[in-house]
């Protein structure tokens, strides 16, 4: 406010600026405001910038620049004469400033002037700002107004001293005048000789004019008081509203934090060979299963664009006469593949529904998983059984489409790439196949023998069985390598087809035949994968499977013949 004052008074003095001669021209003007303990006033040169003036009041600090050396002189010359000649910066100065603030304030009351402080660019903090102003000059009229009072009580006191001692001089002397000091008029009274006090009261201190300031500052304090409590009641609801957007927007941005946390569990970590499976992993259980789940998604998603992008060729191999699936055949493995037969057709086709030790995991339809927990040294080894009904194809089919490595990549999309090993017999060969990598796991490849069989039924009222066995053997061909970890497995799909006689005399056809399925898997990932980890994904992959390659033998054999 004092700024604004010596500005306002600067500019209208013309004796001192030459606006001719002296015309405002800065390049830059920087504003900043500091604490100071007393009103002051400085201007002055910088000490390293010719062209650069600093001036000070108070609590505010300009820092101007001029377009020259000659014209921040002449500023300075000019503003330093002005000050001099106005007495600006002098208490008395500032004093009288602060009353005129004041009257001003109090004038103005709830005028436009005042009401402005609701418009644009009038805050609560210029408010408050307007209040330490008032209180400064609160304070200085106060102790003005102090030492009037003191003077006017000293003053008092001496006239009683004198009045009395010229009372006791009257009695004395009543007839004597000395020099005018007393003056007796026509009703008797008397009149002091003394001198009149000064119009500017004691101490040259205008008390009526003091009297009228302060009043008008309390009046000011008051008003701004009331502007304040004014401009919070309407800023409450506006406070509210931010308050309510900032909730909001935190809201959003928690859900949006959670969201993103979420999606980054799902993706994969490149951290290096520390961050993979390993005996030495960094990667907890959680991040892993997310990682895995989040990597077949993928696949599946792959997967579903290839499927619906390509058509399938059309293969066909003759199946060989059903004979050459009644024996093992005559090969180094043959005793080892009627072994794996015989435990299968023993133990894999008992009912699991009723043990205890046994887990009903996945139920869909005809489908149910069951699930056995083993554990060998920390490595995972449950058993799973699914058992399965399809309509319209035989178990001939089924294990046809299995067994020929000419379909395989049809229908099986975790594999990467295979080949025949080594071929035993028509019925029996060896092969070795690769599995697409899941990050983080490791990849996987497995060895193994695979062997087609039909067996024939005991009763005559019991229908055949073809089974083909997959279990893991060793070859010279195919050596362990660092680059995948070697699975063991031990897989056995299991079909019978159940026929219901046609009506009168028609043909057996497709709506008339159902393959009860039975799929068992042993298998042994090998590797450093949570046991965790794993039974999610089998839980989640061999229904999957199941259902995937049923539904390629169906859309294989539609129109055909019946293969029994």
């Amino acid at each position: 406010v004092y700024c604004n004052n010596f500005w306002n008074s600067l500019s209208s003095n013309k004796s001192y600026l030459d606006r001719q001669r002296c015309t405002p021209h800065f390049s830059a003007i920087v504003f900043k405001k500091y604490t100071r303990t007393q009103n002051t006033f400085f201007i002055g040169p910088h000490e390293f910038d010719e062209c650069r003036l600093d001036i000070s009041v108070n609590d505010s600090v300009w820092y101007l620049r001029a377009q020259d050396p000659e014209r921040r002189n002449k500023w300075i010359e000019f503003i330093e004469l002005h000050r001099v000649n106005s007495g600006y910066g002098s208490e008395s100065s500032l004093r009288r400033h602060g009353s005129m603030l004041s009257l001003t304030s109090a004038t103005s009351g709830y005028s436009a002037t005042s009401t402005s402080s609701f418009k644009k660019g009038h805050s609560l903090r210029e408010k408050l700002a307007e209040m330490e102003t008032f209180r400064d000059i609160l304070c200085r009229q106060v102790d003005t107004l102090q030492k009037y009072f003191d003077s006017c009580a000293d003053v008092s006191k001496d006239e009683l001293q004198r009045d009395k001692i010229v009372e006791d001089d009257e009695d004395d002397f009543p007839n004597t005048r000395t020099d005018g000091e007393f003056l007796h008029n026509s009703n008797g009274s008397k009149e002091k000789l003394f001198q009149s006090l000064n119009p500017k009261g004691i101490n040259g201190i205008d008390f009526k004019g003091e009297a009228i300031t302060f009043k008008a500052t309390t009046a000011g304090i008051l008003a701004t008081l009331s502007h304040c409590i004014d401009l919070m009641v309407k800023r409450e609801d506006s406070w509210q509203k931010r308050l309510d957007k900032e909730m909001e927007k935190r809201r959003r941005i928690e859900e949006s934090y959670i969201s993103a946390l979420n999606e980054l569990k799902k993706k994969s970590h490149f951290g290096g060979p520390d961050y993979e499976e390993g005996p030495n992993s960094l990667i907890n259980e959680d991040e892993f299963f997310d990682a895995v789940e989040a990597a077949l998604d993928r696949q599946d998603k792959i997967e579903e664009q290839s499927q619906a992008e390509k058509t399938r060729i059309e293969r066909s191999s003759p199946p060989p006469p059903e004979d050459i699936y009644s024996t093992s055949g005559s090969h180094r493995f043959s005793d080892k593949v009627e072994e794996m037969v015989q435990n299968h057709m023993t133990y894999s086709l008992q009912d699991v529904g009723g043990d205890a030790n046994w887990q009903l995991v996945v139920e869909e339809g005809e489908m149910k998983v069951y699930r056995r927990e083993v554990e060998e040294n920390g490595i995972v080894l449950d058993p799973l059984k699914a058992t399965h009904s399809v309509k319209g194809v035989t178990g001939h089919e089924v294990c046809h489409y299995f067994w020929d490595t000419m379909y395989r990549n049809d229908w099986e999309t975790t594999i990467e790439n295979f080949n025949v090993v080594e071929r035993l017999s028509d019925n029996a060969a060896i092969i070795y196949q690769t599995h697409k990598r899941v990050w983080p796991a490791s990849q996987r490849d497995v060895l193994y023998l695979s062997a087609m069989r039909k067996i024939l039924a005991n009763n005559e009222n019991d229908p055949d069985t073809w089974l083909v066995c997959n279990f893991s053997v060793d070859h010279d061909e195919a050596q362990t390598s660092s680059r995948c970890v070697r699975a063991k497995i031990n897989i056995a799909m299991i079909c019978q087809t159940l026929v219901s006689p046609p009506e009168g005399d028609k043909e057996i056809s497709r709506d008339n035949i159902l393959c009860k399925i039975t799929y068992v898997a042993n298998v042994n990932p090998g590797g450093w994968a949570p046991a965790s980890v794993l039974r999610a994904v089998a839980k989640r992959e061999y229904p999957k499977f199941l259902k995937r390659f049923t539904s390629y033998v169906q859309e294989k054999t539609s129109g055909k013949p019946i293969l029994f």
